[in-house]
């Protein structure tokens, strides 16, 4: 049963007309009246087929994972405000979008363009790689699930995103998602995965782009018919898009395009480009001067050359004695050539002049100055 207008949901936030509509529930514009502000409010219908046992799990499971998605920061992801369980369901309080869907945008324009459908699918991917992080999958990703502002592309209802993964969901022959967008791996039952939620973009943005869902079939079983055919996908206004929507669209998930590459080649197809376009070359950096090494001798090489051009004066010094008499010099030692000292000794020494007083040097040091 859905909530009249002028609904009071949790004694503070007042529905005031619905907005959209889908198959899990109704979006509503409301007014949170605590902080006077405009807000949205998701109200969610769980299926009638569900006990009150299974209803109850849904609904903790839904609370948990829009209190998970809170906590994703990425303007492309629809800020959640609260969660609130009334009336035995779940409803979401999201931020309110000035926009219109993706949808919307194709029924009134028609396709869009290639450029403009690859940075729109830019940004949502850029939003599932957030989600993806936090270890969320949203597994309902659809052109009515993408908001189109003037600046920005925005994936919203994450409301129901965390069931899908639940083993009594898949034994109650349940599944979440909308005809055409749903992964082929899913419909055949298997676990979702970021995979999947890669697939359901690349059906998104060939909707975007060719302005008619994939294969036109109405149910999945029907699209999933097509797929396994083996016919290719038809595609007659990607242009530079083909190539992503081709490899995001393959029916084996250990084949399809990874969420790192596809933004990339969804980058370049946005920046006027093609998918395919090679990187440019690295740039030849010249190497710039060799760095010398500090030297650890005593005394820099430099020191006296600025004395070689000095002007000298002549003295009158007498010549050296030749001869010597005998026994001249004998007592004095005879004078060793010093070794020179090792590179270790040269930095050790260099560092205890730095650090110590002169009083403190050792013996040797004080004799060398």
């Amino acid at each position: 049963m859905r909530a009249p207008s002028g609904y009071l949901l949790a004694a503070r936030y007042r529905l005031l007309e619905p907005v959209g509509r889908g198959g899990m529930g109704t979006v509503w514009r409301a007014h949170d009246e605590l902080l006077d502000r405009d807000v949205a409010v998701k109200e969610v219908r769980l299926p009638s087929v569900l006990d009150e046992e299974l209803r109850a799990e849904l609904c903790a499971r839904t609370e948990r994972e829009g209190r998970a998605t809170a906590m994703v920061a990425h303007p492309s992801v629809i800020t959640v405000f609260d969660v609130v369980t009334e009336d035995d369901r779940p409803w979401i309080v999201m931020e309110l979008l000035h926009a219109k869907s993706l949808e919307q945008l194709i029924q009134e324009q028609g396709p869009l363009h290639p450029r403009r459908a690859a940075e729109i699918g830019r940004q949502i991917l850029g939003a599932l790689r957030a989600v993806h992080a936090k270890g969320i999958l949203h597994r309902d990703v659809k052109p009515s699930n993408v908001l189109v502002t003037e600046d920005r592309a925005v994936l919203t209802d994450f409301g129901l995103a965390a069931l899908e993964g639940d083993v009594s969901i898949t034994q109650a022959g349940i599944v979440l998602g909308s005809a055409g967008y749903i992964a082929p791996e899913r419909v055949l039952g298997s676990k979702a995965s970021p995979a999947g939620d890669l697939w359901s973009l690349g059906a998104t943005l060939y909707t975007a782009v060719e302005g008619r869902g994939l294969h036109g079939r109405r149910t999945a079983a029907a699209a999933l018919a097509a797929l396994t055919s083996g016919e290719p996908i038809p595609m007659s206004k990607a242009g530079p898009l083909a190539p992503v929507l081709d490899a995001l669209l393959r029916i084996d998930p250990a084949t399809r395009l990874d969420s790192v590459r596809a933004s990339l080649m969804l980058a370049r197809v946005a920046a006027g480009g093609s998918a395919e376009e090679p990187l440019p070359p690295r740039k030849f950096v010249r190497p710039g001067p060799a760095i010398t090494p500090p030297s650890f001798t005593r005394r820099p090489a430099h020191r006296g050359l600025h004395r070689a051009d000095a002007v000298t004066t002549a003295v009158n010094v007498p010549p050296p004695r030749q001869e010597r008499k005998p026994g001249e010099g004998v007592h004095r030692k005879r004078v060793e050539p010093r070794p020179t000292p090792s590179a270790y000794a040269r930095f050790k020494a260099t560092v205890i002049k730095l650090c110590l007083p002169r009083r403190f040097w050792p013996r040797e040091l004080r004799k060398r100055g």
